[in-house]
C-alpha cells in the first residue's frame, strides 16, 4: 500500500528522494526502473498509457512509496486509490531543470530508439511514448513549451493535493523538512544524492553516449 508518493517530474531529485524514502522505512520505492523488474508491469503500464483501467493495488503490491515516471503521469487516478498517501512534490528552478533534462532524459530517451537489441528497442517505446509524446507532446526540445509543461505539472499537483498532505520540497533541504512531514526521526547518515548528471551520462551504454549532449 502506497504511503508516500513523489509527484515531481524526473530531474528534480526523484532518485535521491526514492533512496531517502527507503532509508526512512518507506521502501521499497517504485521508480521507472521497477517497470521492467516486475513481471507483467510493462503490460500494465502499456494498458494505462492506452487509456485502459489499471488495478493500482495489484501494480503497487508490496510497495510503500513511488516516485517519478510513470507514476506521476497518472497522479489523479493513483491519488484517488490512495487517499491517505502523503505527497512530496520535488521542485527545482525551472531553467535549471530544463538544462538538466536536455542533456540527460531527452537525448537518452531518443537514443533508446537505436538500441541494438530489437526487444529492448521495442520495450523502450513505452517510455518514449509516455514521456516524450504524452507528457511533452513531442516538443521537448522547445524550451518554452517544456518549461510550460513543467510549471503546469507542479501547479496541478498543488491544486490537486490538500495542503496537509503535500510537501513542496527541494532535495537541497536535506532530511529535516522531509522527516518532519513524514513524522519520522532524522537518520544518522548523510542525505543521499543519486543520479547526478555525470553519473547519468557515465552509466549510459556506449552506443547511446554520442547522443547525450554534453553540458
Amino acid at each position: 500500500m502506497l504511503e508516500v508518493i513523489g509527484a515531481g517530474l524526473g530531474r528534480t531529485g526523484t532518485h535521491s528522494l526514492a533512496q531517502a524514502l527507503e532509508i526512512l522505512g518507506f521502501g521499497p520505492c517504485y521508480t521507472i526502473l521497477d517497470v521492467n523488474r516486475n513481471p507483467g508491469h510493462f503490460d500494465l503500464w502499456t494498458a494505462a498509457v492506452a487509456g485502459e483501467a489499471v488495478d493500482w493495488q495489484k501494480l503497487y503490491h508490496n510497495y510503500r512509496s513511488a516516485v517519478e515516471w510513470p507514476t506521476v503521469a497518472f497522479l489523479p487516478s493513483i491519488l484517488a486509490q490512495y487517499p491517505s498517501a502523503k505527497v512530496v512534490l520535488t521542485l527545482r528552478d525551472a531553467d535549471s531543470w530544463y538544462e538538466s533534462a536536455s542533456v540527460t532524459i531527452f537525448p537518452a530517451l531518443e537514443s533508446t530508439a537505436k538500441h541494438p537489441d530489437p526487444q529492448q528497442r521495442a520495450r523502450s517505446t513505452l517510455k518514449r511514448r509516455l514521456i516524450l509524446q504524452d507528457v511533452f507532446g513531442g516538443k521537448y526540445w522547445d524550451k518554452e513549451h517544456a518549461l510550460s509543461v513543467y510549471k503546469n505539472h507542479n501547479r496541478s499537483v498543488i491544486d490537486l493535493v490538500p495542503g496537509e498532505r503535500l510537501l513542496q520540497y527541494s532535495i537541497t533541504e536535506g532530511w529535516e523538512p522531509l522527516c518532519r512531514f513524514l513524522a519520522v526521526d532524522i537518520p544518522g547518515q548523510v542525505f543521499p544524492h543519486r543520479n547526478e548528471r555525470a553519473e547519468f551520462i557515465r552509466s549510459a551504454p556506449d552506443w547511446a553516449k554520442d547522443d547525450m549532449r554534453q553540458g
